[in-house]
């Protein structure tokens, strides 16, 4: 039932934008053009700037990372039900 409606419902928005379409005449009257533009330049400069930066080192370094055992609940129940039987 609603996908007889949607179709219907589609076609009648379809019947009214074809209507529609035709609605509006639009006829041109008189031609256009573009402006004549007359562009000078000249060529310009940069600004200039004296720029002091820090000194930067780069290394490697190896270091140690300690691991991590987590056990989430479920896991520690499991872990007893196992030592248990």
């Amino acid at each position: 039932m609603r996908a007889l409606l949607a179709i219907i419902a589609v076609i009648v928005v379809a019947v009214i934008v074809y209507f529609l379409f035709f609605f509006v005449d639009v006829e041109q009257t008189q031609e256009g053009e573009l402006p004549d533009v007359d562009v000078s330049v000249e060529g310009g400069q940069m600004p200039e700037a004296d720029v002091e930066t820090g000194d930067i080192e780069t290394g490697t370094e190896t270091v140690e990372v300690p691991t991590i055992d987590v056990e989430s609940p479920e896991e520690e129940a499991a872990e007893e039900e196992l030592n248990n039987n």
